[in-house]
């Protein structure tokens, strides 16, 4: 049901907080033509934007409050893999109309992880359409600092944070007709599609270690060469390494699995390239101040490309990562 919401009021009902208090660093908010913005001394400013589509990035009876989540998550994934500290962000909203329960549950799931990550919204759009939601993310690291694609060594182990191909097998799962029978399992693949969950404190305990980055939103088989490429080597990845949550092997096949592993996008976990003297270092502060498995699952050669084995054997994957326009 529509409401008679005209556009201001939407914006500060649901959008604009107590005009009277700022977060750090800004300077002038929401309600004028642009916001103005104090970045620390010595910092890069870093800055990402991406724009979630119903239909195409989540199915069009998603919930609301999983929406404004994954619209802010993704963003925040990219600061992660840079290794910077999420700070601001706006907000561009467009929808078929000013729908009040709608919007209500989508600002609780996204200010719900705004709250988490000490990210306030300082301006935006909203206008009427299809529904799609653009959030452009700005942080700061040190200067210098920054964690990029390139950087990596021949000789670093390659390793990524969490489970792989569990949103994949939660979108089946959403998909599957007839529905998958409900279960602690199915559930929780479910999850880690709706709520991505941005590796923001793993990145910055990386920052100083890790030679390169980046996060896994288009699957490893797709963004993995990203990551070679731009450091100027090969890549070789032993498959039976993947970790896999008991929650995806509980509900798939092997070959499925694995498969989901490997090509899966929306995981939004970190891919790292870590010299080997200090990969121990790293997996041990992730696990103790995050709670957080870090996996070696390779490493990257002198020479291009990416190469694939399954115990000692070579091995081609068969299937690709996720391309808007493939």
């Amino acid at each position: 049901m529509s409401s008679d919401l005209g556009e201001f009021e939407l914006i500060d009902r649901f959008f604009v907080r107590d005009r009277r208090t700022r977060g750090p660093g800004v300077i002038l908010g929401i309600g004028d033509d642009a916001a103005l913005l104090d970045v620390p001394k010595d910092a890069d400013l870093v800055t990402a934007v991406d724009t979630v589509v119903a239909g195409r990035h989540f199915p069009e009876d998603s919930s609301p409050h999983s929406i404004g989540h994954r619209a802010l998550a993704v963003n925040l994934s990219d600061i992660a893999a840079m290794g910077a500290i999420p700070a601001w962000a706006t907000l561009a909203l467009t929808m078929p109309d000013s729908n009040c329960a709608w919007l209500e549950k989508f600002a609780a799931g996204f200010w719900a992880l705004a709250d988490a990550h000490g990210v306030e919204l300082v301006g935006g759009d909203t206008t009427r359409g299809p529904l799609s939601v653009s959030v452009q993310i700005l942080g700061h690291v040190p200067h210098g600092t920054a964690l990029r694609r390139s950087g990596a060594g021949a000789g670093d182990y390659l390793a990524v944070s969490g489970t792989l191909g569990d949103a994949a097998a939660g979108l089946a799962c959403l998909k599957a007709s007839p529905p998958r029978a409900d279960s602690r399992e199915v559930s929780e693949l479910i999850r880690r599609f709706d709520y991505a969950e941005p590796r923001v404190g793993l990145g910055l305990c990386a920052r100083g270690i890790a030679t390169a980055a980046m996060d896994l939103s288009d699957g490893l088989v797709a963004d993995l060469p990203k990551l070679a490429r731009a450091s100027g080597l090969a890549a070789h990845v032993e498959v039976e390494r993947l970790p896999l949550s008991a929650a995806l092997t509980s509900v798939a096949t092997p070959s499925q699995a694995l498969e989901w592993a490997l090509s899966g996008g929306d995981d939004y976990e970190l891919l790292l390239a870590v010299p080997a003297l200090r990969f121990d270092e790293l997996q041990r502060a992730a696990a103790a101040r995050l709670n957080l498995t870090l996996t070696r699952i390779g490493e990257l050669r002198s020479g291009s490309g990416v190469t694939w084995s399954q115990s000692g054997r070579e091995f081609v994957p068969r299937v690709r990562g996720f391309d808007h326009f493939a």
